[in-house]
């Protein structure tokens, strides 16, 4: 792309396509089978490597397992994950959510449960819902984030940045994804599966495809918080 090239839309075109694939943007939880041609995966790539990053590091690195590989990848992590195998992130997670952020969390839980006709309470239901993720929701394609540990948190975010545009552009090329920490609760096993070095640190997994629409599990959507409940101006 020319740094010095003019842009082809009006500005308010511009912000309302943005504003358009963050509205539709949501989190996939059933895919069809149906693989993604290798270019399409490749626009989205080159697209996304437009993402800022502290000192231009440019920290992430993506695995995407399709096919056999996905397939292979799959049966290694829901093993591991359906075992009650101790947690092992990279990173720490949260240690707890608390009030409004604990609220927010409750709602969206309870918005996929209800929309399966879980029952309030049914751990059991639960913990199988949850072990879907390393089913990648019958999802075609898998990518896992990855950066190296002397970059620490800044490399992370970086990533976080990185998972943010994927989405954005592979919503714009009619695909769905959900970004997944849960991968990440199997770092390890993620490390000895891809052969890769000590020192990668793994951010999350995104699983990606063409969407289930038909699937009542996409069929809610969670709610955003305003802008004056999260951004304080000061003018003085």
């Amino acid at each position: 792309m020319d740094a010095v090239a003019k842009a082809s839309y009006t500005t308010e075109d511009r912000i309302g396509v943005l504003e358009e694939l963050l509205n539709e943007r949501y989190s996939v939880r059933a895919f069809l089978p149906q693989e993604v041609p290798r270019e399409t995966i490749e626009h989205i790539l080159k697209v996304a490597q437009r993402t800022a990053s502290w000192c231009n590091s440019q920290p992430w690195q993506v695995l995407i397992a399709s096919g056999e590989a996905k397939e292979k990848f799959r049966k290694a992590i829901y093993a591991e994950a359906a075992s009650g195998a101790k947690d092992d992130h990279d990173f720490t997670p949260p240690r707890e959510y608390l009030g409004v952020y604990l609220e927010r969390r409750r709602e969206s839980g309870f918005q996929l449960y209800n929309t399966l006709g879980i029952t309030r309470g049914d751990k059991m239901a639960y913990a199988k819902q949850a072990l879907e993720n390393y089913n990648f929701f019958g999802a075609p394609h898998v990518a896992v984030i990855h950066t190296d540990e002397p970059l620490g948190i800044y490399g992370a975010v970086d990533c976080g940045a990185y998972v943010s545009n994927f989405m954005l552009a592979a919503q714009a090329l009619g695909l769905g994804t959900i970004p997944q920490a849960a991968l990440a609760r199997h770092s390890g096993l993620i490390r000895r599966h891809f052969n890769l070095a000590d020192d990668r640190r793994v951010v999350c997994g995104i699983s990606f495809g063409y969407a289930d629409h038909a699937h009542k599990v996409n069929s809610y959507r969670t709610s955003r918080a305003s802008v004056a409940d999260t951004v304080t101006f000061i003018d003085e």
